[in-house]
C-alpha cells in the first residue's frame, strides 16, 4: 500500500509537469533530428511520468510473462505484484492522451521482452487491444524489442506491432521492412569508449561508418550500452544516432534540447595586432591611461572569443596579466555598481551603490581626482551611458536604479567626452548646454569643443548580432584622437557591456561576438599606445556573468560550446591585462579595488600633497 501510494503521488505531480509540456506539432517526418530514449526506465524512481515530463518521446519497458501477466521486469525472481505494463505505461500513456494538450507529438513504447517470444507477444497484442485510444494513434508506435519472434513472422502481427531490428544484414522483403521501426545495436561491438574525452579516430570511424549503414535502410537508429555522458549525447547527435540512450532524462534533456542555442559558429573576426612592445614595462613617464573594463569578461568568456577567433586576440598578445578578486562589501557575488564603484573609486561597497561608500557618502572617482592634476576624461560603453559601470566614473547614487539622478550627474560631471546609449532619458535635461551632442561618431576627432557627447541609440544599444557593427572600436579611435588633442594628460574607460548581458541570457553566440567586438577596440587601444609610447592600457572585467564553461568546440570551423551553472554574477577572480609603461605593476592576484592605487602610484601622483 505504502509503494502505491507514493507511486500515486509522484504521479500527481507528474501530471502537474506535463501540464506546461505540449505534444508540439506534428511533422512530416516521424522523428526530429534526434531524439532521446530513456533506457531501462521502469527503473526510474518514476516510471514513464519522469521521461514523459522531461518531454522523451522514445520508452523502455522490459516486461515478463508470468501466470498471464505482463510484469514489468527484467528477471522472473524481480517481479512485484501490481507492477505490470498495463499499471505502469499503458494507463498512464491513455491519460496522456485524455488530456488533449495541443497537437501531440510521436511517442515510441520500446517493449523489451524477457519471456518466451511468441506466448509473450501473443499475451501483449491481446492486452494492447484493450487500448484503442494507444493502438489507433498515429503518434504512438509499440515496437518490439528483446525476444521476438523468427523476422519472417513478423509480417503476421497487427499493423499496431513494429519491431526493433538488431543487425545490419540487407533486407529484400519489403513487408518485413516495413514492420521494423527501427536498428539498434550494441556499441560495445565497436568502441570501448567511456564518454570521457573522445572518441578515438579509428573508433569514431567505425561508429559513423555502422550508423551510416543503418541508415542506408530507411531506419532510425539506437545504440545500447552507451556511455551516458554530455559528451556522449553530443557525439551520438552530431554522428546521427536517432534516439540517443540514457538513463539519466532530465539530464539528457536539459542537455541536448539547449545544445543548438550552446552552440556558436563563429564567422565575425577581430584583426589580431602585434604591439611592438618598446614602451611595454619600461620605467618612463605615463601621460595617458586607458581602462577597458569587459563587463562580465571571465576567463572562459576571454577563452571563447580566442578560440572563435581562431585562436588569438590581441588581447592575449599582452604580457603583463594578473588577477583581481570581485567580491563587494556586503556581498560575496558583486554587482557591476558596486564593482565599477570599486574600479573608479578604490573602494568597495555595498552592492547597487553608485560612487558611494558603504554609509552612503559619495566617494572621489578617478575622473573627479585627476581632474585636479589637469587630466581630462572621457567614457564610452555599448550600454546606456547612465548603466551602472560608466556611472561610477562619474556619478554618486545611492542606488544604480536611480537614473534620471545618474543623468543629472552626468551633466555636473568632470567628463569631457561621452559615448553610449539612452538619449531618451536626457530628453528636456538640457544636455545641450552642458556637452556638444553630435550627429556622426566621425565628427568626433576633429571636434574641438571642451565636452562632446555621442548617443549610440535612444534607449539600449544594439548588439552586434543585431547589427550595431563596429561602433566601439569607432568611437574609442576616435575618441583617443579627440582627448589627445587636447594636449592634456587623459583618461578613457571604455566599456564592453554586452558580454555580460549575454550571459545574463545564457547566449553564447552573443559573448563571442561581443567579445570579440570589445577586441576591437582593444587593437585601437594598443595602436594608440605604441604611436604614443606614453600610455598605459589596463583591460579587466567588473565580475564574471553565466559561471560559463567551454566543454566543446572546434578550432577548424570556430564552433564553440558553451554551458552555464547560473543567469547570474558569479563570484570567481578575473582577468587584468596590462601594456605599457609600468605594467607589471598589474601583475599578481589582488582586490579590485586596488586597481585605481595601482593606476596612481605609477602615474607618481602623491596624493599627500594635494
Amino acid at each position: 500500500m505504502f509503494t502505491k501510494n507514493i507511486l500515486s503521488i509522484h504521479k500527481i505531480i507528474f501530471y502537474l509537469l506535463i501540464c506546461s509540456i505540449q505534444f508540439g506539432s506534428a511533422q512530416e517526418e516521424y522523428f526530429s533530428k534526434f531524439q532521446i530514449h530513456s533506457h531501462n526506465d521502469y527503473q526510474q524512481s518514476v516510471p514513464f511520468w519522469n521521461a514523459y515530463a522531461n518531454g522523451l518521446t522514445s520508452i523502455e519497458v522490459d516486461v515478463f510473462l508470468e501466470h498471464d501477466v505482463l510484469y514489468v521486469t527484467h528477471d522472473q525472481e524481480d517481479i512485484i505484484e501490481n507492477r505490470t505494463i498495463e499499471n505502469l505505461y499503458l494507463q498512464p500513456i491513455k491519460e496522456v492522451i485524455s488530456l488533449m494538450y495541443g497537437s501531440q507529438e510521436k511517442l515510441q513504447l520500446l517493449v523489451d521482452i524477457k519471456s518466451k517470444a511468441e506466448k509473450t507477444l501473443e499475451k501483449l497484442v491481446v492486452v494492447l487491444k484493450n487500448y484503442p485510444e494507444i493502438i489507433n494513434n498515429e503518434n504512438i508506435k509499440i515496437v518490439i524489442s528483446g525476444n521476438r519472434p523468427s523476422i519472417e513472422k513478423y509480417p503476421n502481427y497487427p499493423k499496431f506491432i513494429h519491431f526493433d531490428h538488431q543487425n545490419l544484414e540487407s533486407i529484400e522483403d519489403t513487408k518485413i521492412l516495413d514492420k521494423i521501426a527501427l536498428i539498434s545495436l550494441n556499441f560495445r561491438k565497436f568502441s570501448v569508449w567511456n564518454g570521457k574525452g573522445r572518441l578515438t579516430a579509428d573508433d569514431y570511424k567505425k561508429v559513423k561508418s555502422t550508423i551510416d549503414k543503418a541508415h542506408s535502410f530507411g531506419k532510425p537508429f539506437r545504440f545500447w550500452a552507451t556511455p551516458d555522458s554530455k559528451s556522449a549525447w553530443k557525439a551520438f547527435s552530431d554522428m546521427g544516432v536517432d534516439f540517443i540512450n540514457t538513463d539519466m532524462p532530465n539530464k539528457a534533456s536539459i542537455y541536448l534540447e539547449t545544445l543548438n542555442d550552446r552552440i556558436y559558429y563563429n564567422k565575425l573576426r577581430s584583426e589580431v595586432y602585434t604591439p611592438t612592445f618598446n614602451s611595454d614595462k619600461k620605467n618612463s613617464p605615463i601621460k595617458n591611461v586607458l581602462l577597458l573594463i569587459g563587463d562580465g569578461n571571465g576567463l572562459n568568456q576571454i577563452s571563447s572569443s580566442v578560440f572563435a577567433n581562431g585562436g588569438s586576440l590581441t588581447l592575449t598578445q599582452l604580457k603583463s596579466i594578473g588577477f583581481i578578486k570581485t567580491q563587494s562589501a556586503d556581498d560575496f557575488t558583486t554587482d557591476s555598481a558596486a564593482a565599477g564603484t570599486a574600479l573608479a573609486t578604490g573602494s568597495k561597497t555595498n552592492n547597487r551603490a553608485i560612487g558611494m561608500d558603504t554609509l552612503g557618502n559619495p566617494l572621489i572617482n578617478i575622473t573627479e581626482l585627476l581632474d585636479q592634476y589637469d587630466f581630462v576624461s572621457g567614457c564610452i560603453t555599448t550600454d546606456e551611458i547612465t548603466g551602472a559601470t560608466p556611472a561610477s566614473f562619474y556619478a554618486h547614487r545611492k542606488d544604480r536604479s536611480e537614473k534620471e539622478g545618474i543623468a543629472r550627474d552626468l551633466l555636473k560631471s568632470k567628463l569631457s567626452l561621452f559615448i553610449g546609449g539612452g538619449s531618451k532619458t536626457f530628453e528636456n535635461k538640457g544636455i545641450a548646454n552642458h556637452f556638444s551632442i553630435l550627429e556622426d561618431i566621425s565628427l568626433l576627432s576633429k571636434n574641438t569643443d571642451d565636452k562632446v557627447g555621442y548617443f549610440i541609440s535612444e534607449e539600449s544599444v544594439p548588439s552586434v548580432l543585431e547589427g550595431r557593427g563596429d561602433i566601439l572600436s569607432e568611437a574609442t579611435k576616435n575618441g583617443l584622437e579627440f582627448l589627445n588633442n587636447k594636449n592634456k594628460p587623459f583618461f578613457l574607460m571604455v566599456e564592453g557591456a554586452q558580454i555580460d548581458w549575454n550571459g545574463h541570457t545564457k547566449n553564447i553566440a552573443g559573448i563571442i561576438t561581443e567579445g570579440i567586438d570589445f577586441d576591437k577596440a582593444i587593437t585601437e587601444a594598443i595602436k594608440f599606445a605604441d604611436k604614443e609610447g606614453n600610455t598605459l592600457v589596463v583591460v579587466t572585467a567588473d565580475h564574471e556573468t553565466g559561471g560559463l564553461s567551454l566543454p566543446q568546440g572546434d578550432l577548424s570551423n570556430k564552433m564553440i560550446e558553451g554551458d552555464f551553472t547560473t543567469f547570474d554574477h558569479t563570484g570567481t577572480m578575473v582577468p587584468v591585462f596590462a601594456y605599457g609603461p609600468h605594467s607589471e605593476e598589474f601583475q599578481g592576484v589582488y582586490e579590485n579595488s586596488e586597481l585605481l592605487w595601482k593606476i596612481i602610484k605609477v602615474l607618481s601622483i602623491n596624493l599627500n600633497k594635494k
